[in-house]
């Protein structure tokens, strides 16, 4: 919810009026029309912080005006980590749907079902190490598939084997002798992790935090303490998507200054940077990206091994720093830089395509670049709506906000229908 100061409008006339701009030549500049930024400053209505970020642009207020208009997340506080002894049962229904309802565990063996968590430490029929790297080998061939399909389907229908197979890894660890029990660990650690980002991408927060916390038990367990870490990186993004920009950047700034492995600094300096242009600080936000890549530069990971966030961008930082520059009320800049690397994303990785295709549309739509960002929009449509992402549906939301203020263009009548229909069709998922 906006939390807007009775300040924001006398400070936006008292800028605009320094600058020599009439109402009507700022609007031309921000994409608003003369009537609605009237409005914003009588205090008649309530800027957005789009709006505030594009006027500190344009009147060059280094952030004080976004500063007057925040954001206060419209979900309630995320769990803790290891706040109690819960587990999650997946229910599968015959029509193909699926849901996962929170238990205790108490509550659990109260209900007779005790042997879902029993792994049987003890059985003399331990799995012969060779047994055990052959399903090694096999499940991380898998696990490249379910990345995969993840890119080329909804969430809701990778999840149910993503944690199949996790509990299998559990499982047969528990039956395996130290040297194949590490690498049995750290391969499901990896799995419940890809597991929260498509809890996130189905919108359930709460077991996205619950399955990332597993992960880092999982490594642990295989002796990598890293992933704790890595969990903080995952919360910070959850919080940035949720708008509670303090605590992405207090949970991005803890795991920056970690002696975590470079690749989780790096993506910690990234979701910093995220934070930084959300504010409007754009020298702290460019400071941050440069920071993110040469982290990234130093990474050396087994190339044989899973990847620890975006898989399928090239330049990870050059496109986060596409977004941040829509962040921080640069438009234009946003919408070349991520048209370039956009164009770069393999063809396959439609949920990857589709998230950037929305952003490339944003960023084009706030330039005032409307036919063109309908255009986009209307070529990416097929992929969001191939998805079912709650993250991509929240940028589309912002998207029709955004072309909402442009009804009288020919491209946004006619792309409504269809616009309303993709957020209709992710919503009933």
């Amino acid at each position: 919810m906006l939390d807007q100061s009775h300040e924001f409008g006398p400070e936006l006339r008292r800028r605009r009026l320094a600058a020599q701009l009439s109402l009507h030549q700022l609007g031309q500049r921000v994409h608003y029309s003369k009537s609605q930024l009237s409005k914003v400053e009588r205090g008649i209505k309530r800027p957005t912080p789009e709006l505030a970020r594009l006027c500190d642009t344009e009147l060059r207020a280094g952030g004080a005006l976004s500063r007057l208009v925040t954001v206060r997340p419209s979900e309630p506080p995320l769990p803790s980590p290891g706040s109690d002894d819960e587990v999650w049962l997946m229910q599968l229904r015959k029509d193909g749907s699926s849901s996962f309802q929170p238990v205790t565990r108490r509550g659990l063996i109260t209900a007779g079902a005790a042997s879902v968590l029993t792994m049987n430490t003890g059985d003399p029929c331990s799995l012969p190490l060779e047994g055990a790297e052959t399903f090694v080998d096999a499940s991380r061939m898998l696990f490249d598939q379910f990345r995969r399909l993840g890119q080329t389907s909804g969430p809701a229908s990778v999840l149910p084997p993503l944690i199949a197979q996790t509990h299998s890894l559990e499982q047969l660890a528990a039956r395996s002798g130290p040297r194949g029990r590490r690498t049995l660990l750290l391969l499901a650690s990896r799995y419940a992790e890809y597991a929260g980002w498509m809890a996130q991408e189905c919108g359930d927060d709460t077991a996205a935090i619950w399955w990332t916390d597993r992960a880092v038990h999982l490594a642990a367990a295989g002796a990598d303490t890293g992933l704790a870490t890595y969990a903080q990186v995952r919360r910070s993004l959850i919080s940035l998507y949720r708008g509670d920009i303090a605590e992405a950047v207090q949970l991005a700034t803890h795991a920056l200054e970690s002696d975590a492995p470079v690749r989780i600094r790096g993506l910690a300096a990234q979701h910093l940077a995220q934070g930084a242009a959300a504010d409007g600080d754009h020298d702290t936000c460019m400071t941050s990206l440069d920071h993110a890549r040469r982290l990234l530069e130093q990474d050396a990971a087994d190339p044989a091994e899973p990847v620890l966030g975006a898989s399928h961008v090239p330049d990870v930082v050059s496109m986060f720093t596409g977004w941040c520059l829509y962040d921080l009320g640069r438009p234009k800049q946003a919408a070349a830089l991520l048209d370039e690397e956009t164009a770069r994303i393999p063809e396959h990785a439609f949920r990857t395509r589709a998230r950037y295709g929305v952003r490339r549309a944003l960023a084009h739509a706030a330039a005032g670049e409307i036919d063109h960002a309908c255009r986009i929009t209307t070529d990416v449509l097929p992929s969001v709506r191939f998805t079912h992402s709650a993250t991509i549906s929240a940028d589309l939301r912002r998207l029709g906000h955004t072309l909402g203020r442009h009804p009288r263009n020919a491209s946004v009548r006619a792309l409504i229908p269809d616009l309303s229909g993709a957020l209709a069709h992710s919503n009933a998922f």
